[in-house]
């Protein structure tokens, strides 16, 4: 049977009432569950060493260590996990230093914490989400440095065979949930694979990931 347990969350902010406030917001959202909330680096990490969870959450500016150093090490210890940092820093030097250090998603802290939870699904299932801001840093980056190299683009034999039956499946119109019954494999697992296909073929969500793969002839 797919998993359908909620996904896990943790968090480390440092200041009390962001932290409380992002901790209400995923306490009311039922698909998700609230699983640590540290004020400092070295908290986290320490509850990190000995407990897994789905997504974490971290805030750049914290009092004893980088956040860039959290999401580092937190991939090192729990690869699975999928890291989004939280921040008022949205210069370009932070946002690709988040990105290169393993965050798969940059939000800044302007009054969109409401939508959290849809993002935190978003990120679980594969997406990567941006602030508008970051986005558009991000693409004016891109059409900057033109066309890459051809031997640093994404090919065909970049994907596993079961990452590319995966996505065979998500471009026939198919859930995850779905997919996973059709495998036979946990939902959590799917959303795995989306991850590493998103990374693989340097895409953010499932539209660009069909898109790219056609043009790939990974899908026909």
């Amino acid at each position: 049977m797919p998993n359908t347990a909620p996904i896990s969350v943790a968090l480390v902010e440092d200041d009390p009432a962001m932290r409380g406030m992002l901790e209400r917001v995923i306490r009311a959202e039922p698909s998700l569950r609230f699983a640590f909330g540290a004020s400092t680096a070295a908290e986290l990490l320490a509850w990190f060493e000995r407990n897994e969870v789905d997504v974490l959450l971290v805030d750049l500016g914290l009092p004893d260590r980088p956040g860039l150093d959290v999401i580092r090490r937190c991939r090192e210890l729990r690869p699975a996990c999928a890291s989004m940092v939280l921040t008022i820093f949205g210069d370009e030097v932070n946002m690709l230093g988040a990105f290169e250090a393993g965050a798969s998603g940059y939000l800044l802290k302007d009054g969109t914490e409401s939508d959290l939870a849809t993002h935190i699904l978003s990120l679980h299932a594969g997406g990567s989400p941006m602030s508008p801001t970051i986005a558009r840093q991000l693409l004016v980056r891109w059409r900057g440095q033109g066309p890459a190299p051809a031997d640093a683009a994404p090919g065909a034999d970049s994907l596993s065979p079961r990452e590319t039956e995966v996505l065979s499946l998500i471009a026939r119109g198919f859930t995850y949930a779905e997919v996973a019954a059709r495998m036979g494999v946990l939902l959590s697992t799917v959303q795995s694979h989306v991850r590493n296909i998103y990374g693989k073929l340097d895409v953010h969500n499932k539209a660009e990931a069909l898109f790219e793969a056609r043009q790939l002839g990974i899908l026909r």
